[in-house]
């Protein structure tokens, strides 16, 4: 494994964006409309030869309140409410299905949350289904389910696989029993290998688990002990995340005491313990916070360059165009990004009134388009061909991103990055630390226009 200096970890541990688009979604606007989305909804689908598709829906509903949670989720067990849901999750289905091209291939579907395995078997099977009778999917789509164990039953886990679903994401967070309390979330190690031997029985092809270091009550001895049950349970996938402690953002983050949570250090200590476990057994570092077995899709995709990244995190489906479903999702296809409404009600009216749901977007400009191709490549290849830039977009890379390379010189001399025969080339260290050297290349920050909060780096 590389060696982890903490010393810059802690030199460059402060608030970025993690890129999951550029522009990032805080510069979306309001003056982006439904009208401007469903004219690039048309533009794409008029093209000749159009991009294959990725559908994403967020199931927003979960059963508790786990208290680190920073996702977009409603608290409730009133299940007229989550058949309501569906029942306009197919009319956004039927809405959008007037202006793609059947013949379009699905390549991706990820149902995310809240807790998508909240909604019973049946209802699992029903939107399935429906999505299944009105998209054209690929043989060799990669079909995703973030589930919770702990409302969990083997026939929710049937359900998705005979809905066409091969890869399983599953939150554990932590194994330690006075982290889970501190958290409001109890998930004993028993039930998440129970789980785990149903995902593997009913054939799925992928597990990812889940882990958030920097929770209350965490300690580098006993988060380790959770780390050596992760590798002897044997995910293909692993995601480890910072805990981002922003209560400004999420009220309820308020219930976690800020003196439970550890400090700066042992944080960072958590953090070099777990990649040093995960490297030494064999799991590849892609970056930031994903770990996956070498023979797994993500590490070959790495390796031959075809790594991608969307509001899903790091994925190896590039180029297909976005359609997000439900309330907060986010689309990306063309030239814009377009956010769902945020509410059930003003996503329902939309519905009802044949209208798509948009809330705000945005259109990239040239720079935009520019600026996104160089942050991916940073992100995903971790190395930056100045001269393919230049002739891709006819510019003279030196002197268009003249701010960000003179803002490069400590990352160079920390070893971090390097810059050799007109090549950026991030070091295994600067993988951990990716956000920082794509922010030398963010127009809206190099504009000092992006005033947004955003979680730490590391």
């Amino acid at each position: 494994m590389f060696d982890i200096n903490l010393d810059l970890v802690k030199k460059y541990d402060r608030p970025g964006p993690r890129y999951t688009s550029y522009p990032t979604a805080p510069q979306f606007h309001g003056q982006f409309t439904r009208v401007d989305y469903l004219n690039e909804i048309i533009k794409t689908n008029a093209a000749i030869n159009t991009p294959d598709l990725s559908l994403y829906f967020h199931i927003p509903f979960c059963d508790t309140l786990c208290y680190f949670c920073g996702c977009n989720m409603i608290i409730s067990r009133n299940r007229e409410r989550i058949s309501a849901y569906i029942r306009y999750m197919k009319k956004e289905i039927n809405l959008l299905n007037n202006y793609i091209k059947p013949e379009r291939k699905v390549t991706q579907l990820h149902w995310g949350g809240g807790t998508p395995t909240h909604l019973k078997p049946e209802e699992i099977s029903e939107l399935s289904s429906y999505i299944l009778q009105n998209f054209n999917f690929s043989d060799h789509a990669e079909n995703g389910c973030e589930i919770d164990p702990r409302e969990l039953t083997k026939e929710h886990l049937a359900a998705l696989r005979q809905g066409g679903f091969n890869r399983i994401s599953m939150g554990v967070q932590d194994f330690d029993e006075r982290v889970q309390k501190a958290v409001n979330r109890i998930q004993p190690e028993e039930m998440t290998r129970k789980v785990v031997h149903w995902i593997r029985e009913l054939n799925f092809d992928s597990i990812n688990l889940d882990l958030i270091y920097g929770l209350p009550f965490q300690t580098v001895d006993e988060f380790s002990k959770t780390i050596e049950k992760i590798i002897e349970i044997s995910p293909d996938r692993i995601a480890l995340f910072n805990y981002a402690h922003v209560p400004w953002m999420k009220k309820h983050m308020n219930l976690i005491r800020p003196a439970d949570i550890p400090s700066p250090e042992e944080k960072l200590e958590i953090l070099k313990m777990s990649i040093s476990k995960l490297t030494d057994a064999g799991y590849v570092f892609i970056g930031m916070d994903h770990f996956a077995k070498p023979d797994d899709d993500l590490s070959k995709a790495l390796a031959e360059k075809r790594l991608y990244r969307n509001f899903q995190g790091y994925s190896t489906n590039s180029g297909a165009d976005l359609y997000a479903l439900g309330i907060t999702s986010i689309s990306q296809l063309g030239e814009v990004y377009a956010q769902n409404m945020k509410t059930e009600k003003e996503y329902y009216d939309s519905l009802d009134s044949s209208t798509l749901p948009i809330t705000k977007g945005y259109r990239l400009n040239k720079d935009d388009i520019i600026r996104k191709h160089v942050i991916m490549k940073i992100m995903c290849d971790f190395e930056l061909d100045f001269a393919a830039v230049e002739e891709k977009f006819n510019i003279d890379f030196e002197n268009y991103f003249a701010w960000g390379l003179n803002n490069l010189g400590e990352l160079i001399d920390d070893n971090l990055v390097k810059i050799d025969s007109g090549k950026l080339t991030v070091s295994e260290m600067g993988r951990l630390l990716i956000r920082n050297v794509a922010m030398n290349f963010d127009g809206f920050i190099e504009r000092k226009e992006d005033t947004a909060k955003y979680s730490r780096t590391v």
